[in-house]
């Protein structure tokens, strides 16, 4: 009989121990925070509006995914397309509270107005690929093959980051290609060739990638010459700059850089 006594009196003291800390809590609940306790930072909530340049699409929608998973009672919503026209929107008023653009010079329309929160920052860089009819009927192998006669080619538009890195790329070249259409965003230059209404592209290598069958890329070295810098900031006047932050953090760390480098981007 005696031996048993000490797990009889264990068993007491651990239930009075436990009472006392379900008191505890109780108390704590009733005087703190009551969605998060009072030792850590207020859960994220909110939509977290992300102006975003079109080529970005997957990977961002991929870790905009992530992030909802991760905070409960968050969205993202995104507005892809030319960072030119992105960056006027938000001068212009436009609600947003990230801005990641294809280019520094996209970028600096914003910040010439004080529109970011802070320094952009660089996260990654992208290349440009030529993007033809599956299975390359026209054996394109570089960028002077572009300037054939029966070739219809599709460019960006100058005034976004795609197209002027084209034209670095084809001065980089000494070549003058006459497209049949400029786009003004990269999507729009690659869906040209999706639907065959052109014959190539010159597009980034990560367009080409999200693609999958519908096209087939041609490397050429004058790429080397017009990689261009994507930057992202947090904006000055972010509705919801809390979760903004954790958004950028999220594309910033090792796993937004896996699923970007996933998607054909290259490392800052």
């Amino acid at each position: 009989m005696n031996t048993r006594t000490p797990a009889r009196r264990t068993l007491r003291t651990t239930g009075a121990g436990a009472a006392a800390l379900l008191a505890l809590s109780a108390c704590s609940s009733s005087s703190g925070d009551t969605t998060t306790g009072t030792s850590g930072p207020p859960e994220l909530s909110g939509t977290v509006t992300v102006f975003a340049a079109a080529s970005l699409k997957e990977g961002f929608e991929e870790l905009g995914a992530r992030f909802e998973r991760r905070h409960p009672g968050t969205e993202v919503t995104f507005n892809f397309g030319g960072s030119d026209s992105l960056a006027a929107g938000i001068v212009n008023g436009a609600p947003a509270d990230v801005f990641a653009a294809a280019s520094p010079r996209t970028m600096a329309v914003v910040t010439d107005r004080d529109g970011t929160a802070g320094p952009p920052v660089t996260f990654v860089r992208n290349q440009l690929q030529i993007a033809t009819l599956p299975g390359n009927p026209h054996r394109i192998s570089s960028l002077e093959d572009l300037t054939g006669p029966d070739l219809k080619v599709v460019l960006c538009d100058e005034e976004v980051p795609c197209g002027a890195a084209a034209r670095k790329a084809l001065d980089a070249a000494g070549l003058e290609l006459e497209p049949v259409s400029y786009e003004q965003d990269v999507k729009g230059a690659l869906t040209k060739v999706e639907l065959k209404e052109a014959d190539a592209a010159v597009v980034y290598r990560t367009d080409v990638r999200a693609a999958g069958a519908k096209v087939e890329g041609v490397d050429f070295p004058e790429s080397a010459d017009a990689v261009n810098e994507y930057p992202i900031a947090l904006l000055e006047d972010a509705p919801h700059a809390r979760a903004g932050k954790a958004f950028i953090a999220l594309v910033r760390s090792a796993e937004g850089r896996k699923v970007l480098t996933g998607a054909g981007f290259l490392e800052p």
